[in-house]
């Protein structure tokens, strides 16, 4: 399958049990570097402490959340910062592509090839039971992957500066997702997931 047939539409990725669709470039007023130079330049970055099995550990990345509702993720809540003006021109853009409403978004910055999130699904309760998480990306390319919870399935996505993934339906119920770490240098990369809070 040809992901680039339809530079400006989301384009559907096969995939059992879920909703998924990508698109290479977003359309924005702007370039890819310019736009991933003010995310390291204006957002709040920190380096969260979080709970992973009972234990306090610090994110191999550094994270933010901003938006209109607070959100719970591993044992810890995450009140939000305003949108800036910049976050608020990427959520209207992914918003106009996507079809889709959404009123807050988490930032993960991954300063190396060392930073990387664990497999995990965006289930929590406050997502609803089918949340619509749409992936934008700035910065360098890394591999997103996809594990079916019950089946022996696994997909793997690059995600390039500039790429927006959508991710809906029922797949985060039966697909954990994420990032691992490499040993290949890389370069700074942003991503933003937007979502609804309900």
């Amino acid at each position: 399958m040809d992901l680039f047939d339809a530079p400006d539409t989301l384009q559907p990725i096969p995939i059992d049990d879920g909703e998924l669709a990508f698109l290479p470039q977003l359309p924005l007023p702007t370039s890819n570097a310019d736009i991933l130079q003010r995310l390291l330049d204006e957002i709040a970055w920190k380096e969260e402490t979080i709970f992973v099995w009972g234990k306090e550990q610090k994110q191999p990345r550094l994270s933010a959340w901003y938006g209109e509702a607070a959100y719970t993720y591993s044992g810890r809540l995450f009140r939000p910062l305003p949108l800036t003006p910049l976050l608020r021109e990427l959520q209207d853009s992914v918003e106009r592509v996507t079809g889709r409403r959404f009123n807050s978004v988490l930032l993960n910055c991954y300063r190396n090839e060392r930073d990387s999130v664990g497999m995990h699904s965006d289930d929590e309760p406050e997502l609803g039971p089918a949340p619509a998480i749409a992936s934008l990306t700035f910065g360098a390319t890394r591999t997103f992957i996809l594990k079916h919870k019950t089946l022996p399935k696994t997909l793997k996505l690059d995600l390039t500066g500039g790429s927006l993934l959508l991710m809906a339906g029922a797949l985060q119920r039966h697909w954990k997702h994420g990032i691992n770490k490499e040993t290949k240098p890389r370069g700074v990369r942003v991503n933003l997931t937007f979502r609804l809070i309900a």
